[in-house]
């Protein structure tokens, strides 16, 4: 008895070892796959830093140098689900490592351009990519990655995506002093090929032919959703939160796309995203609540600036600091994040998280003017450090579960609900800050109408986590998760 029971812990502790440890090969393997979330996620964050310089070195008003953040942010949003649907198809390596081109010869194309729309449609293309790269970056894992380790790997994703969030606003800022503002793209060129080197070397091969599927693919689906999808980012996006005809027009065609979407779905012979797939209560709750963590989180990164200049009197630099500690505090609770879902429980998780972006949103809307810089870092660390345990189990209960024909597809799909959640936050959230702060023009309010503004935008914030819970609540009460295998695959 006394060594049978001593053989079953030396078993247990084996495979405790096993759900730690990654082998060496895993490890390169999510060395590529990180890099490829750390250049898309730098592309998206770098290009805002330069507007001002892009401005002077083409000789072009902001609304015409925007379209350098735009046209990337179209592509990704458009394209993202895609690209994960095309990846399952045609195969994902093959596929990803097109993407890691496209993006590499992109950037190249951005550093050389000679007129402002030349930039434009190389930023185009660097986000078809991206779009690629972050469609299918997580549908890896579940092919190179034990399940017991997913958590830990969805984690290590999060800090690479947080630290290319963070690190965009300063190397941009550092590369347009010195080399000048073509450096920012030029610099992806290494860091694309290492990306490129270590995902053919080690990423598993794929199981079908080039030819295999392609047939399925739905095009016309395709084709609706990313008009569909075009139309609302755009919507959001230009205008800068004043919405105009325009912005319905684009609103009413959104809207129109969407129920056509599903109608094109409905009668398909192979749809790029099938109805059946909603029935799984998890998926649903997880692309529900990562849309409304999202707006909540963009309102972080539209409000945090004004208050601090604005509100606190906080010189650019002391603002940048500050505005820095978010990002970091996602980087280093990224990893912490996956193995506290691997061994309590994805869902669990999820809800934890949400209840510490709940409770740091709730004491942002009662933070008094009084209360200084550190009165307001300290709840910006804990809906920082909930959104890391947020997005990390939630992104791990969807995609350690599905089935391996649709893990492109989901993967894309949970990116897609992100990006809606990003754009109408800064959208949606810039209005209920300027709202309460009872102003048209934010950057002349005053300390105490811009104290205001954040105190109502964060009481929204709080109301959206509170809808989250319910959502996520709910989802947990059906019990345990059925991944719809003959429906879906």
């Amino acid at each position: 008895m006394l060594k049978t029971i001593i053989a079953g812990r030396k078993e247990a502790a084996g495979a405790d070892a096993e759900t730690r440890e990654w082998t060496p090969a895993i490890r390169w393997t999510l060395a590529g796959l990180s890099l490829s979330m750390l250049l898309s996620s730098l592309g998206t964050s770098v290009a805002n830093v330069a507007l001002p310089a892009l401005g002077q070195a083409f000789d072009a008003s902001f609304q015409q140098v925007q379209w350098v953040v735009l046209a990337y942010l179209l592509a990704v949003t458009t394209l993202i689900v895609s690209a994960g649907r095309l990846g399952d198809l045609i195969g994902r390596r093959r596929l990803f490592l097109a993407g890691i081109g496209v993006f590499t010869l992109a950037s190249a194309l951005c550093g050389v351009a000679p007129t402002l729309w030349l930039l434009i449609a190389a930023r185009a293309a660097q986000g078809v990519g991206a779009a690629i790269m972050m469609a299918l970056t997580m549908a890896f894992i579940g092919e190179t990655v034990p399940k017991a380790q997913t958590g830990k790997a969805m984690g290590l994703l999060g800090t690479m995506s947080a630290i290319g969030t963070a690190l965009g606003p300063s190397l941009g800022g550092m590369l347009i002093a010195g080399p000048g503002w073509r450096s920012i793209f030029f610099v992806n060129i290494p860091l694309g090929a290492l990306a490129f080197l270590l995902a053919r070397r080690h990423l598993p091969v794929d199981r079908n032919g080039p030819d295999t599927g392609r047939a399925g693919f739905d095009h016309a689906g395709t084709l609706v959703l990313a008009l569909a999808l075009g139309a609302y980012a755009l919507a959001m996006t230009i205008g800068r939160g004043n919405f105009g005809s325009v912005n319905i027009i684009l609103l009413l065609v959104a809207a129109i796309g969407t129920g056509l979407f599903a109608l094109v779905e409905a009668s398909a012979a192979s749809p790029l995203i099938r109805p059946a797939m909603f029935r799984d209560p998890v998926l649903s709750a997880s692309l529900a609540t990562n849309t409304l963590v999202s707006t909540v989180m963009m309102a972080t990164l539209v409000v945090g600036p004004f208050y601090l200049s604005r509100g606190l009197g906080l010189d650019a630099t002391i603002v940048g600091v500050v505005m820095s500690a978010g990002p970091l505090v996602a980087a280093l609770t990224g990893v912490p994040a996956g193995r506290i879902a691997d061994r309590f429980g994805a869902q669990q998780v999820t809800i934890v998280g949400l209840c510490g972006i709940a409770a740091g949103s709730l004491v942002l809307s009662l933070l008094p003017a009084t209360s200084g810089v550190a009165g307001y870092l300290a709840p910006m660390v804990a809906v920082t450090a909930g959104y890391a345990l947020f997005q990390t189990a939630n992104n791990t209960a969807v995609m350690s579960e599905i089935i391996p024909e649709q893990r492109g597809v989901v993967s894309g799909m949970l990116n897609l609900s992100r990006n809606i959640g990003l754009i109408s936050g800064a959208s949606m959230m810039g209005a209920v800050f300027a709202h309460g702060a009872a102003t048209v023009d934010i950057a002349a309010a005053n300390p105490d109408a811009v104290a205001a503004g954040m105190r109502v935008t964060f009481a929204v914030a709080a109301a959206l986590i509170v809808v989250a819970l319910a959502v996520a609540a709910g989802s947990l009460a059906f019990g345990v998760r059925r991944p719809l295998h003959n429906e879906v695959s």
